[in-house]
């Protein structure tokens, strides 16, 4: 992928709803709000900036279904970041039980990832402020104004979240996939727990080897890497576009953060426009959102007095160091194939096809109980794990041709499946879309190809349907043919990338 293009999936990418600017904005606002609030109380410029990011954090990390349990994980934020932030700082100056104690967090950080979008929000809040203490060299004298400043932060942020801005009460957001399956040590947080611990360890002892005071940036790098990844290759290609987004970044700030020489009002601006960054490029491109992290940085730095261009070039030296730990993890520790984690995720965003087809249908036979619009969203979600998994083999530097063919192939097929479910979600919803006899054989025939990609499951119990009987042609109905045909055929198409021989599997790394 061309840099041209690149920019273009990162700023010009679909926003259905212009979601990810309203999302940037309000991060905007409730950033703002924070750090304002904790400079108007007199706190020093380390506890502001500690305000910040926690608001920050919880802006971007609690991502419940509901908005009552967003407000209810908001609230539990604390009880996870005080302890860790008590913690590191008294051990501040304690090298090895320092390290010991970061690893505990760390794993127990990644463990909790299994309780689902709660326990992954107050994992990596727990560690960032483990993080926020090197970054700022806290100590313990520090402890009461730096809890006063996340605490007004959140109370800021949520301000702005649940009460002045509240976009998920208009448009709740689709619950997160599930992890993908597994028992003991094949559960993927378990096999990332101890992945991401054998990551961690790695960057400390080699960051301070490279440098014995800012050898945090590279167990950051090796903390975000694990972070929405479930395969090697998935982890590596991650950790490629960490360093990418790190270098332009780096460049950036030489060029921006150096000479403003940390004056507050233009450094202040540009913060904001840092964070509006990273919140509207986080799920399109990881390297654009690494670039304005590394840019922030650098501002941030600027303000604290400590920047100069050695230490940018230090911070691309530690995040290479983290990619590498990140890697040599993935490889020795409980390593999954890109194979593996692929298939399970195209099979999941298959029978969200099938779901979605069935429910449509039963709309349109009259059952009013039925919504597709929940599955449909459900499976954007899906196909956007499956283009995670996937990234290794489409990437450019991906020597694998063949594979890289037929990888483009599922996507572009899978996207056609989305698209023709939008349509008929549409179709559904409409009162004038009504019963047509043909649409029984047209979700038999998708069922069917369905079957052909993916074992059959138990059928879910379908309510009763209240069929509405009108001429047989109806526009609506016609609609609802067109994309179940569309389905039928891109459903068809997937088989021959999706079933081919085992010695020749479709995404091995």
């Amino acid at each position: 992928m061309t840099g041209l293009q690149h920019i273009k999936r990162a700023f010009v990418a679909p926003d259905p709803g212009h979601l990810r600017l309203r999302v940037s904005t309000r991060a905007v606002l409730g950033v703002g709000l924070a750090v304002a609030a904790a400079e108007l109380t007199g706190l020093s410029l380390v506890a502001s900036i500690t305000g910040g990011l926690a608001a920050m954090l919880a802006l971007f990390t609690v991502g419940d279904p509901s908005v009552r349990r967003q407000a209810v994980t908001t609230a539990l934020l604390p009880t996870a970041g005080f302890p860790v932030l008590a913690l590191a700082t008294v051990l501040h100056g304690q090298p090895l039980p320092r390290a010991a104690a970061w690893l505990a967090v760390v794993f127990c950080g990644v463990y909790a990832r299994r309780w689902g979008p709660r326990g992954h929000a107050l994992g990596i809040f727990a560690f960032m402020m483990f993080f926020v203490t090197q970054f700022l060299d806290a100590v313990p004298a520090q402890l009461p104004e730096l809890y006063g400043a996340v605490a007004l932060a959140l109370v800021a942020s949520s301000a702005v979240r649940f009460g002045a801005w509240c976009i998920e009460r208009r448009t709740p957001p689709p619950a997160v996939p599930a992890p993908l399956p597994g028992r003991g040590l094949a559960r993927p947080t378990t096999r990332q727990a101890f992945q991401a611990t054998a990551a961690c360890t790695v960057a400390i002892a080699a960051g301070q080897f490279v440098s014995g005071d800012r050898w945090y940036w590279a167990v950051g790098t090796a903390w975000w890497i694990f972070v929405n990844t479930a395969s090697r290759g998935e982890t590596l290609v991650r950790g490629f576009r960490r360093i990418v987004g790190t270098v332009i970044g780096i460049v950036a700030g030489l060029l921006v953060a150096i000479p403003l020489a940390g004056a507050p009002g233009p450094t202040a601006l540009l913060v904001a426009l840092c964070v509006f960054g990273i919140f509207y490029t986080a799920a399109p491109s990881y390297s654009w959102m690494m670039f304005f992290v590394t840019v922030m940085a650098g501002l941030l730095y600027g303000l604290l007095g400590v920047l100069h261009p050695g230490l940018l070039l230090l911070r691309l030296e530690e995040t290479a160091v983290g990619a590498l730990g990140a890697a040599l993890a993935v490889a020795v520790i409980l390593p999954v194939t890109t194979h593996a984690a692929t298939d399970a995720w195209i099979r999941r965003a298959v029978r969200c096809v099938h779901d979605c087809t069935t429910e449509a249908a039963r709309r349109l036979a009259g059952d009013e109980t039925a919504d597709p619009a929940p599955v449909a969203a459900e499976l954007e979600l899906l196909l956007g794990r499956v283009r995670l998994s996937l990234a290794p083999l489409i990437h450019p530097l991906s020597p694998l041709r063949a594979r890289k063919a037929r990888a483009r192939q599922v996507v572009e097929l899978l996207d056609v499946c989305a698209r023709e479910v939008r349509g008929l979600a549409a179709v559904a919803a409409d009162p004038q879309a009504s019963h047509d006899a043909r649409l029984a054989a047209a979700c038999g025939r998708v069922e069917a190809a369905v079957h052909a990609l993916v074992p059959a499951r138990p059928a879910r119990a379908a309510a009763p349907t209240r069929v509405v009987h009108v001429p047989p042609h109806h526009p609506g109905a016609e609609a609802a043919l067109g994309h179940l045909h569309g389905l039928e055929r891109a459903l068809a198409d997937l088989a021959h990338p999706v079933r081919t021989s085992p010695r020749d599997p479709l995404v091995t790394v």
